[in-house]
């Protein structure tokens, strides 16, 4: 159960230092462009520090979109921050779960990520896990757990991974008390933790995090995912209030 933080900071190496963090994730470029990005030029220096490394796929990245003209760069997106990630010696490469519009059918996004997953198979696989990580937002892919199990019927024959972030499943309205065994009960895995406190109350569909104690989220439950799920834990939490976060993190199951 490592515990880091995800880092905006271009030394992303010192400011995991300074926040002890055993863990870290990053975007390897601007995380709303679609450009190719490059391996992180940290890459040896955070392996030599012991440090494990995850790396998060772009905002606009929406595999599961109807509209070609987001989901095939998305698709490209993906492949080529995969490979990446996986030269930055990457654990794995984060991906929301995406959406269709309000007026479509949500099996249509299920059965693009199917196809997503089959071609790339066929073409020889990815060079790293892709951990596809619930959401917050309308019409989403993993929004509902509902909705999730209707993902990962497509997606598990795959070897797809599974990324739980806190705030965003208490803004979708799903209880964090045994929210690793329903998960589990779906997914059979989880790989990454994302834990968050949230800025708003429960069920509200928006995406804003919190430090973990100035959130709404009572704390202690946040320490129970962490206990439970026993995968490493990733804040996306406030920069100035990160080291704080781990720290209490770190106290609270005992490390």
């Amino acid at each position: 159960m490592s515990i880091g933080a995800h880092i905006h900071a271009a030394d992303v190496l010192a400011a995991a230092l300074e926040r002890k963090a055993e863990v870290v994730q990053f975007f390897l470029g601007d995380p709303q462009s679609w450009k190719t990005p490059n391996p992180h030029p940290q890459a040896d220096a955070l392996a030599e520090a012991g440090i494990t490394v995850y790396v998060h796929s772009p905002y606009p990245v929406n595999i599961a979109a109807t509209n070609n003209r987001i989901r095939i760069p998305s698709r490209k997106t993906v492949l080529e921050n995969a490979e990446a990630a996986a030269k930055s010696g990457a654990k794995g490469l984060i991906v929301h779960g995406g959406h269709v519009t309000a007026k479509e059918d949500p099996a249509l996004g299920l059965v693009n990520w199917r196809k997503f997953f089959e071609r790339q198979t066929e073409a020889g696989g990815f060079p790293l896990p892709i951990l596809i990580e619930n959401t917050a937002g309308g019409n989403a892919m993993a929004r509902g757990f509902d909705m999730l199990a209707r993902l990962w019927d497509e997606v598990a024959e795959f070897g797809a991974g599974f990324c739980l972030d806190t705030c965003h499943a208490w803004a979708a309205g799903e209880d964090l008390d045994g929210i690793v065994d329903r998960v589990m009960a779906i997914t059979g895995r989880i790989d990454l933790v994302h834990l968050n406190s949230s800025r708003d109350e429960f069920d509200s569909a928006r995406d804003r995090h919190a430090n973990i104690k100035a959130g709404t989220i009572d704390p202690e439950a946040l320490v129970a995912v962490v206990k439970s799920a026993g995968a490493p834990a990733v804040v996306e939490t406030p920069a100035d209030g990160q080291a704080e976060d781990i720290a209490f993190l770190r106290e609270a199951i005992g490390r």
